[in-house]
This record gives C-alpha cells, structure tokens and sequence, in this order.
C-alpha cells in the first residue's frame, strides 16, 4: 500500500491545478473535481466487486439504483 493518503495526493494536484493557471481564476472546480474522483472511484469499485451493482452499491453506501445513474452518467456500465 501506498504511504500517501489520498488526500495528500489531492492536495498535491490541486496545488499544482492553481500553479499551472499562472494566475488565472478557476471556475466550477467543485463540479470538475467531484467529476475527476467520482469515474476512477467508481470504475475501481466495481472491477473490486466483479461488477456486482449490489455489492459496490453497499460498498459506497449508495442506493443501488442511484449507482447503475452515475455509471450511466460517467459512461462505465457495461
């Protein structure tokens, strides 16, 4: 396993997002930044749960059918 937390590497990309702006005001991060974690968490949860919606459903603590929606939403369910 990795020594660094995911949020460490979080914090390392966005420090370098706003260096490579060079000073230019960002817009809509929140979405752009739910949108970039939200597909690999996703993607990654199901190959560990051998596409079963069920269990990566439970594994998320979301309504399975509010998971087969963003499966949908980022073009992952196969």
């Amino acid at each position: 396993m990795s020594k660094k937390k995911i949020d460490e590497c979080i914090r390392d990309s966005l420090n370098t997002y706003f260096a490579d702006m060079a000073g230019s005001e960002p817009h809509g991060m929140y979405e752009m930044l739910l949108n970039v974690v939200e597909k690999p968490l996703l993607d990654v949860v199901m190959q560990q749960a051998d596409q079963n919606q069920s269990r990566a459903a439970e594994w998320l603590g979301l309504n399975r059918n509010t998971l087969r929606k963003k499966l949908i939403e980022h073009k992952l369910l196969k």
